[in-house]
């Protein structure tokens, strides 16, 4: 849907008419809930490891999560070949097989660069792709719009936009945001900045366009999303602890604020025990110790160290938290047992 848009100061005004390439936006529009941003299961060569990506994908999905993105940062998406993205997105939707909705990152600096992976995306199955700004040299907010409106104009899917500004070094302002909402261009964004005025005046913005689907990827910020608005998280911390993401949204859903904060309090301890080393090892060391897969990250990136990665161990057994979920495992109230 594509919408004129009148800012003034306090009063943005949306205005409906048709969108231009008729993409069809009902499936983004329902997303919701737990989303992990998918690790890449790599073997040590550094190619992708199919049956690692299955047992990702089951475990997640046991933990009651609400789709799925490939090929995001915690994808390392940045520092794989295009053999290994289109290997591994196609593994992942084969996995999935159509369970839950697979959505595709892309991270490139150039917008022929884009619409290739967008399109290649769209091929293998996703239902929408997740683009940061052009990034390496410094762009205004005009070269964000541009780029955007470019991409979306010929895009077999819908975009959303990733703000992750201490990767790219560009903040999609507020007000970017908006015009490209209103002229059709982007469907959402996945905000992970850790900034949270940032994210209030991105929801304040979309207020009048609740359709616009607001995802935080600051794990540790979900609860507080949730009550300004947002429809859920797009995050690393899921691969490792699926159904505790989960609990936070769905408790939150069911108006047990309590609950909710005391599943927002132990992810917030998982998710900082997950930060050690140069990101994102120590995802991938938990998901070694949980059996799913090994923990090599992409070239030339080391593993974990083994004091950080024992350490680790010890904070995850703590929270029972080193066995990977299948679908007939029953969850604790609590969100953490396997």
């Amino acid at each position: 849907m594509r919408h004129e848009v009148t800012v003034t100061p306090g009063n943005i005004r949306f205005i409906s008419a048709p969108r231009a390439g008729g993409s069809d936006l009902t499936a983004v529009e329902r997303l919701h809930g737990a989303i992990p941003a998918l690790v890449t299961p790599l073997h040590e060569d550094g190619s992708p490891d199919g049956p690692g990506i299955d047992r990702l994908v089951e475990h997640v999905l046991a933990g009651g999560v609400s789709g799925l993105l490939a090929l995001g940062s915690t994808g390392e998406t940045a520092s794989l070949d295009e053999q290994t993205r289109r290997a591994a997105l196609r593994r992942v939707v084969e996995s999935a097989g159509g369970a839950v909705p697979v959505l595709a990152g892309v991270a490139q600096t150039t917008l022929r660069g884009a619409r290739a992976e967008v399109e290649a995306a769209a091929e293998l199955g996703a239902i929408a792709a997740l683009v940061v700004p052009p990034f390496y040299y410094p762009v205004d907010q005009r070269t964000v719009f541009e780029f955007y409106r470019g991409l979306a104009s010929d895009s077999p899917l819908p975009i959303l936009v990733y703000n992750i500004p201490q990767f790219t070094k560009v903040v999609i302002e507020p007000p970017t945001l908006v015009a490209l909402a209103g002229d059709g261009a982007v469907a959402g964004i996945k905000d992970s900045s850790r900034d949270f005025e940032y994210f209030e005046r991105v929801c304040l913005a979309m207020r009048p366009l609740p359709s616009f689907r607001i995802f935080t990827g600051s794990d540790t910020m979900l609860l507080a999303s949730l009550t300004m608005g947002a429809a859920g998280t797009i995050c690393g911390s899921a691969n490792v602890a699926p159904a505790l993401v989960a609990d936070v949204y769905d408790t939150y859903q069911r108006g047990d604020l309590e609950a909710a904060r005391e599943r927002q309090d132990a992810l917030i301890e998982v998710v900082l025990a997950l930060r050690s080393g140069v990101f994102p090892t120590a995802v991938k060391a938990a998901l070694e110790i949980q059996g799913i897969c090994q923990a090599w990250p992409a070239p030339p990136l080391a593993r974990l160290e083994m004091v950080a990665e024992a350490r680790l161990r010890e904070q995850l057994e703590g929270w029972r938290l080193t066995q990977r979920l299948e679908r007939t495992t029953r969850r604790s109230p609590g969100g953490r047992a396997c």
